[in-house]
């Protein structure tokens, strides 16, 4: 049996921490407000958490892994008493001196341990209620963003915005992807976040709409892409780079795009259901000229925040949008996507991942990144 140890003492915040790591307290009180009242409706004493995306939206941004593509090195056990850390040896120190809010307990197990089962004994009569078991309710409770979350994600998503200029500013038709993705990647991890997704295409592959990069040079125009995640926040940012003043297909198509764009954001709005916001982006596609099978191309995004997409909105998804929400929709075409990290607030959608050096176009009231050209 793994023997759980409670750790009572708080460690400080290290100055080595990411920003915001130790979670914002007003925030993190409506949060465990929010998960005590799924509790509540399941007539529940506790819950397990034990995702990236429920544990860092719970501890307000604490970094809970070590691997990118590893399972967290920590569980959450939230009952009505308190909120309970269990974390392995090995990983105790720097969680409790960079990681741990106010408040939480920390408790540790063996590195050689079984994680989940150890956080599950601390429940009272040892069985919480599973992550999985209430999905879409804790979905819906990350859904309205609060005010230190809302202000972590848009300096995140801005310096993304910012990245993308910096890096394909300095591109030339030379530059092959790996160099535009390897120029990205230094600068998102130099702003403290993780890079999770780099993709980019050169002229030869522009019909690729996921293309990971490769030794290629870019040539006349290129495509990249960049997921960020900082504090548990992920920033989705599209940019397109060209040599030239470009074809016509080219320039109309970006002009459309843009315009099916316009009308997905125009269907953003508080009580709407995903379902709907999906019908509207497949009539959207045909009524600016693209086929009526390009949504079934490639996702088209949905809501964002703790995961890249939160989920993936698809025509059976009926999540129903609030204010306070962010979002990242992404239309494409052939040789086209356009994709930003936006906030739906009192005044409508604000564009998060906005870098003022970019070029841009005012498309139904926002202003919308263009092609930049070199």
């Amino acid at each position: 049996m793994n023997t759980v140890t409670p750790q009572t003492q708080q460690a400080p915040l290290a100055a080595a921490a990411g920003e915001g790591a130790a979670g914002n307290a007003a925030d993190r009180a409506v949060k465990r407000r929010r998960v005590l009242d799924i509790l509540d409706a399941a007539g529940r004493d506790s819950i397990l958490l034990t995702t990236n995306t429920a544990l860092t939206w719970y501890l307000d941004g604490s970094r809970v892994h070590i691997s990118l593509a590893g399972d967290p090195i920590a569980a959450m056990l939230v009952d009505r008493d308190g909120d309970h850390l269990v974390t392995f040896n090995n990983e105790a120190a720097r969680i409790a001196a960079e990681e741990l809010p106010d408040g939480v307990a920390l408790h540790i197990v063996p590195w050689h341990g079984q994680l989940h089962a150890a956080a599950a004994m601390l429940a009272p009569g040892g069985t919480p209620l599973a992550e999985a078991d209430v999905a879409a309710e804790l979905r819906t409770a990350r859904q309205q963003f609060l005010p230190g979350e809302s202000a972590r994600y848009a300096r995140l998503c801005a310096e993304a915005a910012a990245a993308m200029t910096d890096v394909l500013s300095e591109a030339t038709p030379e530059t092959t992807e790996f160099g535009v993705a390897s120029a990205l990647a230094a600068r998102i991890v130099a702003m403290g976040a993780e890079p999770l997704v780099l993709l980019c295409n050169g002229a030869g592959r522009s019909g690729f709409r996921h293309p990971l990069p490769t030794h290629a040079p870019i040539g006349r125009r290129a495509m990249a892409v960049v997921c960020a995640r900082r504090n548990g926040l992920v920033a989705n940012v599209t940019r397109w780079v060209r040599f030239d003043a470009g074809t016509p297909d080219e320039l109309d198509a970006e002009v459309r795009i843009a315009a099916v764009e316009a009308d997905i954001f125009d269907a953003t709005v508080p009580g709407a259901r995903l379902d709907g916001v999906f019908a509207e982006i497949q009539e959207a596609y045909l009524r600016h000229g693209f086929g009526a099978d390009q949504w079934t191309r490639h996702h088209q995004g949905g809501p964002a925040g703790y995961a890249g997409r939160d989920p993936r909105a698809t025509p059976a998804t009926n999540d129903t949008v609030v204010l306070g929400q962010t979002f990242t929709w992404n239309p494409s075409g052939p040789g086209v996507k356009i994709e930003d990290t936006v906030q739906l607030t009192d005044s409508g959608l604000t564009v998060l991942s906005v870098d003022p050096r970019w070029p841009a176009a005012v498309v139904n009231g926002i202003l919308r990144p263009l092609t930049l050209e070199l």
